[in-house]
């Protein structure tokens, strides 16, 4: 058993902090912006709930983070009153934020500074695969770090993998917004024509999801698409979030990545549709329109 904490308690957060507590079995002590949240996780599972994330990091071996983006995760490291403040020599910084490539290798040097590790470790898998201890997690950084945390990791995850030095994580984790992206916009093409064909969608997808068309997204996205109901998965703000993050690094890296900026301005679309809180599934919305 391990004294972790945990900055970050939303619709990921709160969830992940719960494995570590009930199927880890590590004591907790967690942090959130909004003190209620963070009192209300504390009475549900047992843990303590801190002012301050220096205040939670203090005497934990492990310290995850789960913001929003990479502002809010360096205020709740490197600003006062941030981990860092309250971190221990040997102690490990875990930050499951999906957030840039450059504010991971910013924060493993701050880090090293410290005498701390640091590995960067997005998540795939959403609100359900949170609440399930399923997640996908996809980790930079160096391998005595992450043969020592991933025992701890997989308490909410089903695959933990080391992609590589700090900030592979996060570019492993662009490519998974990628693939989705584009995935995504597919099948909402594929159930309007469909539509706009005459044909029973259900029908459709029973046979097609068997063979080279099907994906996660066909299998469990389809029936509430057809339905015209968006509230069962990750946020177009959130997409679009992460797809800034990826477009900024393609344009750094010299990727050319033309669907995916397609697709970034179809998400725009569904804002102005007021969409901002449907699922991704949504795009088929904006054909609908």
């Amino acid at each position: 058993m391990a004294t972790v904490a945990f900055i970050g308690l939303g619709v990921m957060g709160y969830p992940m902090a719960g494995h570590l507590k009930t199927k880890g079995g590590h004591e907790l002590r967690v942090y959130n912006r909004t003190a209620e949240k963070a009192r209300k996780w504390a009475d549900e599972f047992g843990g303590t709930a801190c002012e301050t994330p220096a205040d939670a990091a203090k005497g934990a071996d492990f310290v995850f983070t789960c913001v929003g983006n990479d502002d809010d995760l360096r205020a709740v490291t490197l600003a006062p009153g941030g981990v860092l403040h309250g971190m221990s020599e040997g102690a490990i910084l875990i930050d499951n934020t999906t957030a840039s490539a450059e504010v991971a290798r910013e924060l493993a040097k701050a880090c090293s500074d410290k005498g701390c590790g640091f590995l960067d470790a997005p998540v795939s898998g959403g609100q359900a695969g949170a609440d399930n201890g399923v997640l996908t997690v996809m980790v930079g950084g160096d391998e005595a770090t992450f043969e020592k945390a991933s025992p701890v990791i997989d308490a909410y995850a089903r695959m933990v993998g080391l992609m590589g030095p700090v900030g592979s994580g996060q570019l492993t984790k662009m490519i998974n917004q990628i693939c989705i992206a584009g995935l995504v916009q597919g099948l909402s093409e594929g159930i309007h024509f469909g539509k706009k064909a005459g044909l029973d969608i259900e029908k459709v997808v029973e046979v097609i999801s068997k063979g080279a068309a099907g994906s996660w997204q066909m299998e469990n996205r389809h029936k509430t698409m057809n339905a015209g109901k968006y509230d069962y998965g990750f946020a177009v703000d959130w997409m679009r979030k992460d797809l800034d993050i990826v477009l900024t690094e393609a344009r750094r890296n010299g990727a050319k990545l033309p669907v995916t900026a397609l697709v970034d301005q179809f998400y725009a679309d569904v804002q102005a549709m007021g969409g901002n809180r449907w699922d991704t599934s949504s795009l088929l919305a904006r054909l609908e329109k």
